[in-house]
């Protein structure tokens, strides 16, 4: 059934055949296996969490759904490492921000993982948006950010031939990441550290008892060709003290399927999708630093991001979805297509910052989903890291 990445252990099938026993009267009959932690989700977020548990000793097993890890939000963004600029000085998004930006630049430093502190020009195109870069000044001093500074237009347009604005906002300790070599990374240390990781394998809900958590396990191919209720039996059960929901997209639906979860305390989810558009035919990038317009609802614009290889990618732009179900979430059913259509509304925006962009120039790139604690309209708010 769902495959194991760990050398020792190459099948689902492989941990049922060391269960150790059956828990719970509805659930009679099916396997299960104490584990001492598990972390759901192999996107970067869990993958380094389990690096870290595992570093310390504890053994750690990951359930991922999807066949590998970071197939999700991790690899669906724009590779940028963000300073910490946009966010109030109290938050847990501006300190984790700040603080990881330093440890991940180190780590990739210690282990030649590909890399570039390229700078970030955040651009306001027109006097009225002028008061809202001095703001973005304001708060990234008010963060520790202590290498911002504000240029007058002709000072940003001497840096970039391309660019057009009025001011603009330098971020020198901005950068990109290959964030495919990144996670590859921490998945090798994890395991060195002996976690598991069990692909294939979607968590369905789960129950407490006898001081045990209690997950419900389906293979994630069979579950793709059916249909989640809140009746549907697990094929397996993992029961631990100490489970950590790292599993994205389906974080929060997923901890409403726990019974014994206060609903309450968890927050409301929204889904916000963003294309990418490329600009392959051009032999020179017309940018050297990343280009951010002033922030809009939803997200920080369509912004101009240089991969390491020199590709020029505009986007990501903001689309919400609603009606999205369990299932959509727990298999990844989310339409990551992008319809060449789309292109009409990049143009006019990128020309704000880049009028000598040519028509029929943009071809469709890759899109991904954000999932988010604030809906449209509303103001931005912070992580929301719980420990039940």
């Amino acid at each position: 059934m769902a495959a194991m990445s760990r050398k020792a252990i190459t099948s689902f099938g492989g941990i049922a055949a060391r269960a150790v026993g059956t828990v719970g009267c509805a659930y009679r009959g099916i396997a299960r296996e104490a584990v001492d932690v598990v972390v759901i989700g192999a996107g970067v977020v869990g993958i380094a969490i389990a690096r870290e548990l595992g570093s310390k000793g504890r053994e750690v097993l990951v359930v991922e759904a999807a066949s590998t890890f970071g197939t999700g939000t991790s690899s669906r963004n724009s590779e940028v490492i963000h300073a910490g600029i946009y966010y109030p000085s109290t938050s847990l998004k501006a300190n984790l921000c700040l603080r990881g930006r330093e440890l991940l630049y180190k780590y990739c430093s210690d282990r030649e993982i590909p890399h570039k502190k390229v700078g970030k020009l955040i651009v306001a195109t027109s006097d009225g948006e002028i008061p809202k870069l001095e703001h973005l000044l304001k708060c990234g001093n008010d963060n520790g950010v202590d290498d911002l500074r504000i240029m007058d237009g002709f000072q940003a347009m001497q840096l970039e031939a391309e660019l057009q604005c009025v001011k603009a906002l330098l971020s020198p300790s901005s950068g990109i990441i290959d964030s495919h070599s990144l996670m590859l990374s921490l998945v090798g240390e994890a395991e060195s550290y002996r976690t598991t990781f069990s692909y294939n394998t979607t968590v369905i809900g789960g129950h407490v008892e006898d001081d045990f958590l209690h997950l419900h396990i389906y293979d994630s191919d069979s579950l793709r060709n059916g249909t989640i209720n809140a009746q549907l039996l697990p094929q397996f059960v993992l029961s631990t003290r100490l489970v950590i929901n790292s599993a994205g997209l389906s974080a929060i639906p997923l901890a409403k399927r726990f019974p014994a979860m206060n609903k309450e305390i968890l927050p409301s989810c929204y889904y916000a999708r963003g294309c990418y558009f490329t600009l392959p035919k051009t032999r020179i990038p017309p940018f050297s630093h990343l280009i951010y317009p002033i922030p809009e609802d939803g997200g920080l614009g369509v912004h101009v991001t240089l991969d390491l290889n020199g590709l020029v990618k505009f986007g990501p732009d903001v689309e919400w979805i609603d009606g999205v179900d369990d299932l959509s979430c727990f298999s990844d059913r989310f339409d990551y297509s992008v319809n060449l259509d789309r292109s009409k509304k990049f143009y006019p925006e990128i020309r704000k910052y880049f009028p000598n962009l040519k028509d029929g120039s943009l071809e469709p790139g890759y899109s991904g989903i954000r999932p988010k604690l604030s809906g449209p309209g509303k103001p931005p708010t912070d992580f929301v890291i719980q420990v039940l």
